[in-house]
């Protein structure tokens, strides 16, 4: 398998571990009247709305606020997909597939919903509180998960010969 095709494996298994996580949820599992399900101590799955970016960031109920988002995420996707294209290493190539992605399955929530499907979250009770992390989803997972590959890729090339 040629590494684009690699990454465009990712990027289709990405989206559709994503979407259909979020798809199951939201309408078998029916979170929404559910309410927070506590899976083990220290994980429940709860239903968060994200207007935002990343973190909650940014936050927009605008559909002006929400164009734009959706705007830079398209560009971003392009831009990822032509690096994606021109990449040499397999390892890259899906670790870019990942983040697009993610990125596409959170743009189809944005543009379907208004906001993104946010559903997983830890939290660890310590010494009388509990520590949470943030909501996110599979194309979070997906996301980070690319980002990493690309780091690890970064390391894992040979330094170019100096020139005399």
């Amino acid at each position: 398998m040629t590494p684009l095709r690699s990454g465009i494996v990712a990027a289709v298994a990405a989206l559709i571990a994503d979407q259909a996580s979020k798809l199951w949820l939201l309408f078998v599992f029916d979170i929404g009247h559910r309410g927070a399900v506590r899976v083990t101590p220290f994980f429940d799955l709860v239903l968060a709305w994200n207007t935002g970016i990343s973190y909650g960031w940014f936050q927009t109920d605008s559909p002006v606020g929400a164009t734009i988002l959706l705007a830079i995420k398209a560009g971003a996707v392009v831009l990822l997909a032509i690096w994606m294209a021109r990449s040499q290493t397999r390892l890259a190539t899906i670790g870019l597939g990942l983040i697009i992605g993610g990125a596409i399955g959170n743009a189809i929530d944005r543009f379907a919903y208004g906001a993104v499907v946010d559903f997983v979250l830890f939290h660890v009770p310590l010494a009388g509180k509990t520590y949470s992390w943030y909501v996110f989803n599979l194309a979070d997972v997906a996301i980070v998960a690319g980002v990493i590959a690309l780091l690890y890729d970064s390391f894992l090339r040979t330094p170019a010969a100096k020139a005399p």
